[in-house]
């Protein structure tokens, strides 16, 4: 009797897709942004050395619309990120989950200074389990969700380079009420969906041209609630690398770093890095 021999094969297949666009509708509007799509598979039969089937895809959009006109500025921004990874006899898991949306208008005042008015909104799409027990939520879209809005002045010295300062900021967090049925959750207390804070907030923006085809984008965001603690300053940093091949191959890096003691007692980081190489489309 023949013994029929298994191959053994390994597949393993990267994608990538990026794109940079920017549109001048006219003198007073630019819209801009990277579009972003990174995919990573691999499977195995008869592997000898080993190995897990997996699947990995993250999407991300970082896009601005601008408006400039007299003595007047209008910025806007959007980010919105989602990744998945699921490897073979495992759940699906979550690998980033982001939708942040800004806004900031200001009225020219003298020189490179404006009386400026911001929103920033911050939330994510889908629910969030607890690392040390899947079984338990801890997240979900809306829960929770930040607002941040006020009056402030704006050192812009134009759309890569600004400073907003804005001492007088109501914020309020959101959670749905099965988060707080038996204790604060993301700092809203027992019982409650809603709560509120007044304090100050900075939001600093700087996006540098390394090169031709290079950019860094650093985005800083702290805020200090006067009501309680004001010494604990919530921040927000983000670092956005793109390093362009050609129109649509691209690396990104990602970098965040948080802090925000109603949620967790240190400091909270997060990294993506994606390569296109292999396939464009």
């Amino acid at each position: 009797m023949k013994k029929i021999l298994l191959l053994c094969a390994v597949l393993s297949t990267q994608f990538f897709y990026a794109q940079d666009t920017e549109v001048k509708t006219d003198s007073t509007w630019v819209m801009k942004g990277n579009i972003a799509i990174l995919g990573s598979q691999s499977s195995f039969s008869q592997w000898q050395a080993g190995g897990s089937n997996n699947l990995a895809i993250n999407g991300s959009l970082n896009y601005d619309i601008n408006y400039k006109k007299d003595d007047w500025t209008w910025d806007n921004k959007f980010i919105a990120s989602y990744g998945i990874n699921k490897i073979k006899g495992e759940d699906q898991k979550k690998t980033d989950d982001r939708l942040e949306i800004n806004s900031l208008l200001g009225k020219k005042a003298t020189g490179e200074w404006y009386y400026s008015a911001f929103v920033n909104f911050k939330t994510q799409f889908d629910t969030g389990m607890n690392p040390d027990d899947e079984t338990e939520r801890i997240s979900h879209f809306m829960s929770p969700a930040y607002l941040q809005f006020g009056p402030g002045m704006l050192w812009k010295k134009d759309d890569n380079l600004k400073v907003n300062i804005a001492p007088a900021t109501a914020r309020f967090i959101f959670v749905h009420d099965h988060f707080t049925e038996f204790g604060e959750s993301f700092g809203v207390e027992q019982g409650k969906t809603m709560r509120f804070e007044f304090g100050a907030a900075v939001n600093a923006y700087y996006k540098l041209q390394v090169m031709e085809n290079f950019t860094v984008e650093n985005i800083l965001n702290l805020y200090s609630n006067y009501l309680e603690d004001p010494q604990n300053v919530d921040l927000d940093y983000q670092l956005n690398v793109v390093l362009k091949v050609n129109k649509y191959i691209s690396t990104n890096l990602t970098f965040q770093a948080l802090y925000d003691d109603n949620a967790y007692k240190g400091f909270q980081t997060r990294h993506t890095l994606g390569v296109g190489l292999n396939y464009l489309f």
